[in-house]
């Protein structure tokens, strides 16, 4: 390395040449002038090479705001729109049938009284009753499916039936966080339920989700 070094340089060379120049001089001086041009290279290479402006373009990806806002984003579990939206019992009247026939002004007065979308209410009961035309509708004005600790539930009228079936879910539904019609349908019509042997719950969420759809949209 010090042989290269005084061979591309000019200055030491004649300074090698001279008689007059004293050999320990010389050689502190070379020897300082290597370290200096080394030093030089060596912080050249670090500046070019260095890391820093990497970490400065990387730094926003782990500011405090943006790993919350990216948190928040991820853990969103709330539908508003099983939450009372407002619709005209009309258009709910349109897609009702049998038992469930007129009853859309009672629809969009549970939906008021317990912050329930009343589409979603009418679309529990279509899937329920085969759109009115259940026995438990006919017979014990049940348009939920509700169940007491005998069997389904006998209710003096429908709009009974109604109201029981809008503080059912406001209560132990939307209110226990359960805000989307699948995480709803796990519980209120969980699959391989005892007490559904003929596997009607399979579709459950399909049903209810396509007449939520017919209504609201």
């Amino acid at each position: 390395m010090l042989i290269n070094t005084l061979s591309k340089n000019p200055k030491l060379q004649s300074q090698l040449n001279s008689p007059t120049s004293q050999f320990g001089n010389l050689f502190t001086k070379v020897l300082g002038e290597i370290l200096n041009n080394n030093e030089s290279e060596l912080t050249t290479r670090v500046n070019e090479n260095s890391f820093l402006p990497h970490l400065e373009l990387m730094s926003p990806i782990f500011t405090k705001a943006n790993t919350e806002a990216s948190f928040k984003k991820e853990n969103i579990t709330s539908d508003d729109s099983l939450q009372f939206q407002s619709i005209s019992a009309e258009k709910i009247n349109e897609t009702l049938g049998g038992k469930l026939k007129g009853f859309g002004e009672m629809f969009v007065k549970a939906g008021q009284q317990f912050n329930i979308n009343p589409g979603l209410l009418a679309a529990i009961a279509k899937h329920e009753t085969g759109n009115g035309t259940s026995r438990a509708s006919i017979v014990k004005n049940n348009i939920a499916g509700m169940m007491g600790k005998s069997g389904l539930k006998t209710y003096a009228s429908v709009e009974d039936s109604i109201m029981d079936m809008a503080r059912n879910l406001s209560s132990n539904y939307l209110g226990k966080g359960l805000s989307s019609i699948s995480s709803i349908g796990s519980k209120y019509a969980p699959i391989g339920a005892e007490n559904d042997p003929t596997g009607l719950n399979n579709h459950w969420v399909k049903g209810v989700s396509k007449y939520f759809n017919q209504i609201t949209v």
